[in-house]
């Protein structure tokens, strides 16, 4: 099967997951996509996630994390640079997602990035999504 834009795939099947309440979501893997899960975790978005060897580039499994009632933890999860419309944004133009109660995924030259890591390090790029 072909995508047009692998991360939109990843960021639907994440938000149709999370809106049925599922503990556990697959995801064909790649390093950036890799780097967008690490991202979440960190950020206590997801529990943890594992990559499993298909023989192929391999499949990125996600553990969905929830409130101690079952709200949801991730509200909202969008795609910003698309692949008609690239956005890049230097360090003073990164977006604050929720005056900063969010996050924005950036890809850098140093990886893939938090937003406000990107202002630690003092590096821009383009913005992969927004997250809250």
């Amino acid at each position: 099967m072909m995508w047009s834009d692998p991360i939109a795939d990843m960021l639907t099947r994440i938000r149709n997951a999370s809106r049925v309440r599922r503990k556990e979501v697959s995801v064909p893997c790649s390093k950036v996509k890799r780097g967008i899960a690490r991202i979440l975790q960190e950020e206590g978005y997801i529990k943890g996630f594992d990559v499993i060897d298909d023989g192929k580039a391999g499949i990125l499994r996600l553990q969905l994390r929830y409130g101690d009632r079952g709200e949801d933890v991730i509200h909202d999860i969008r795609r910003v640079s698309k692949s008609g419309c690239r956005v890049y944004r230097g360090v003073s133009e990164l977006p604050k997602v929720l005056d900063g109660l969010g996050i924005a995924i950036v890809s850098t030259s140093r990886g893939v990035l938090s937003d406000r890591r990107c202002r630690e390090e003092n590096v821009s790029g383009e913005v992969l999504c927004t997250v809250y």
